[in-house]
């Protein structure tokens, strides 16, 4: 059976362990030519307890035994601020910082267990090393860190930089706190903004981060913030979408401040009704996301809207609005405008402006969906 690893916060009642680790990884450093990069009394306890304060220090266990042990603090590292014979990538990207990697003795990987869990945590990651220290490197290369130059840490020895920039894909910090106290306000719009539109958006923006090889960061962001705005209005609920993301200053754990703009303007540009084109790729991705073209969808959403936001209709009136939007709005010569090459949406769009232009078709497909939403009505 292979043996299970959990990442933990560390306490005071593991300062002992803890400790035992730093000790054997000292003893590691000097028999393999790294006498110099850790002192006996380094790290000293009380800042290990200063990292559990700071809640920058975790545990590696393995089937309930400790393993290892690290520190990893985003935030700007003081020592970072001056790097000679080299520089950062994008050093306007928010990063962490990696610190004190130790193990027990007897057990291998932890370093590999350690970077896997980081590599989730931040768009950034930053590490020094000993220039002595092998072992280090060999881990970090391996997992894709870049050489950056050379630091100097706080006893005024020098430190060999690196730093692996965007992850593939999204912070797990930034998806807690999305999942957590963004999307919670989606609850309270109508059934064709409501939660699960909202997850649609992201799942289609993150399969085209992907595909246009973009931040997928920005672009989860842009997509669960999009609709936020129509807490507001409907008609400028996209101008408001991007007020909240400026003013949200919990976005600064995990985006700079140009980020943060990308992120408002791709909220911003994100209507389908827009006249002019998107102010960036993520905006492009954001709107696109937002329409994904699936016919039945896209009927249905439009019934659940007509109903919800004018409950005076009949049967026949909603039907009426539904030909009025979807003519105006996806037909030939519609508003709608597809903003990537290749659009993922082009083809639900054709087969939507099929379905628009065959009478008998869409009445079929607007008495279907409005059948589902006398079934669903609470």
């Amino acid at each position: 059976m292979t043996a299970q690893r959990i990442i933990r916060p560390s306490t005071p009642a593991d300062l002992e362990t803890m400790l035992g680790m730093y000790a054997h990884s000292r003893s590691v450093m000097r028999r393999s030519g790294n006498p110099t990069q850790w002192s006996d009394r380094y790290p000293s306890r009380q800042l290990l307890l200063e990292d559990m304060a700071r809640g920058v220090s975790y545990l590696i266990e393995e089937d309930g035994t400790a393993i290892g042990t690290f520190v990893l603090a985003p935030g700007q590292e003081p020592t970072y601020a001056d790097i000679k014979e080299g520089s950062w990538d994008e050093p306007s990207v928010p990063y962490a910082t990696l610190h004190r990697v130790a193990c027990a003795d007897g057990h291998h990987g932890v370093g590999d267990t350690c970077l896997a869990w980081c590599d989730s945590q931040a768009p950034s990651l930053r590490v020094d090393t000993h220039a002595d220290n092998r072992i280090m490197q060999h881990i970090v290369e391996k997992w894709g860190f870049v050489y950056r130059g050379i630091i100097t840490v706080d006893d005024g020895t020098p430190r060999l930089a690196y730093q692996r920039l965007l992850p593939t894909h999204v912070c797990l910090s930034l998806q807690h706190y999305v999942e957590h106290t963004v999307l919670p306000k989606y609850d309270s719009f109508d059934a064709a903004h409501n939660r699960s539109h909202a997850l649609t958006v992201i799942t289609a923006a993150l399969a085209m981060a992907q595909a246009n090889r973009v931040n997928p960061n920005i672009a989860y962001a842009a997509a669960a913030y999009h609709d936020t705005g129509l807490r507001h209005n409907r008609e400028q609920h996209h101008l408001f979408s991007g007020q909240i993301i400026r003013a949200d200053h919990n976005l600064r754990h995990w985006f700079s401040e140009q980020q943060i703009e990308i992120i408002a303007q791709a909220a911003e540009d994100h209507r389908a009704s827009a006249t002019t084109a998107p102010r960036s790729i993520y905006g492009c991705i954001t709107a696109e996301a937002d329409r994904h073209i699936d016919p039945r969808d896209i009927i249905l959403r439009t019934v659940q809207y007509g109903r919800s936001h004018h409950p005076s209709l009949d049967k026949e009136g909603q039907w009426e609005r539904v030909v009025h939007h979807l003519q105006e709005k996806y037909a030939e010569g519609g508003y709608l405008q597809l903003w990537l090459p290749d659009s993922p949406n082009a083809e639900g769009l054709r087969r939507l402006r099929a379905i628009i232009a065959d009478h008998d078709a869409l009445r079929a497909a607007f008495d279907e969906a409005y059948l589902h939403c006398l079934k669903s009505q609470p």
